[in-house]
């Protein structure tokens, strides 16, 4: 069974619902691997768990605006 592990920070419940269905499409029609045996796990960091260059996306997102 494959497994796909993505992390993210957070997304909305669609975003996230859209990611399942393309991931699974995706690897289905690359690997040949029937839909319904892949797994697929979303997990969510929050944006101070997550750090770029040095600065947590909390910082980065302070500096943008």
């Amino acid at each position: 069974m494959p497994y796909i592990l993505f992390e993210t920070s957070k997304l909305e419940k669609e975003v996230k619902q859209k990611l399942i269905e393309k991931l699974t499409e995706t690897s289905a029609d690359i690997t040949g691997i029937p839909k319904e045996f892949f797994f697929i796990s979303i997990n969510e960091l929050p944006d101070d768990d997550i750090a770029i260059g040095g600065k947590t996306v909390t910082e980065m997102k302070k500096e943008k605006k």
